[in-house]
């Protein structure tokens, strides 16, 4: 009986923390907007097979600044075509901007809090995949969240009293500035790189579409020479024979 006993005991002690189930939020004290808050880019390049069709989604806050660069890289196939069907959907399905051109550049201030969908069309080739490089983000202009708030109230309270407070909020504002600054640098470097990558593909098109026709064309010269040489031989050509087989006046 008393074994029985212990046996349950055992089970409703280990029971309670297991039929807890998993953890479904890992962070239970923190909401969507401090989750997702910050300034942040992305840049990588995508290949889109033929008339595929590629999207991605980035959280953005309503009033911040969300981008988007895009160029095509290289195409291959026939009868392609270097255009790229590019649409920008808010969080409610509502359609933003929407761009057709081998390269582009999407900016605008977020009406809406939540995912932003990035589609990639390549429905113009049928027959041909592209490679594309894109580069995407949202850049924050002086954000700060309630916590820092608090902490910048409490700064200026103490900063009435203490002078010192002064020069270290400036140093703090000049270096949010500085880095703002270096982002938006580097945005404008990632779309260099993306004009640089296309130029270094389509020069390398170019040079194959060069060779491969002079050498086409080089044989087709040859050839025709050879076969007007044969040609005018065979006018020249006497046949030799008896008497019978001379022409007669």
């Amino acid at each position: 009986m008393w074994s029985r006993i212990r046996c349950v005991c055992l089970v409703l002690v280990f029971w309670g923390p297991v039929g807890g189930g998993p953890l479904t939020d890992p962070h239970p004290g923190m909401t969507d907007q401090q989750l997702f808050w910050g300034s942040d880019q992305y840049d990588f390049s995508v290949v889109l097979p033929a008339a595929g069709l590629e999207c991605f989604w980035h959280f953005a806050h309503r009033g911040e600044r969300f981008y988007l660069s895009f160029m095509v890289q290289w195409v291959t196939g026939v009868g392609h075509d270097r255009h790229l069907s590019v649409t920008v959907n808010a969080p409610s399905g509502l359609l933003v901007s929407t761009v057709d051109d081998p390269k582009g550049q999407i900016n605008f201030e977020a009406e809406e809090t939540g995912f932003h969908q990035m589609c990639f069309n390549n429905f113009h080739n049928h027959f041909g995949s592209m490679q594309m490089f894109l580069s995407f983000g949202v850049y924050y202009d002086g954000y700060k969240d309630s916590a820092h708030q608090k902490e910048e109230e409490l700064k200026k309270k103490e900063e009435l009293s203490q002078d010192l407070n002064n020069t270290l909020s400036f140093i703090e504002d000049a270096t949010h500035n500085v880095e703002n600054h270096v982002f938006h640098v580097f945005r404008y470097y990632s779309f260099g790189r993306m004009a640089r990558s296309a130029d270094h593909f389509l020069l390398l098109s170019n040079s194959r579409y060069v060779t491969r026709w002079s050498v086409f064309l080089s044989l087709l010269i040859v050839t025709s020479g050879y076969l007007q040489l044969l040609f005018l031989r065979r006018l020249f050509v006497t046949q030799s024979g008896g008497e019978e087989e001379k022409p007669r006046c």
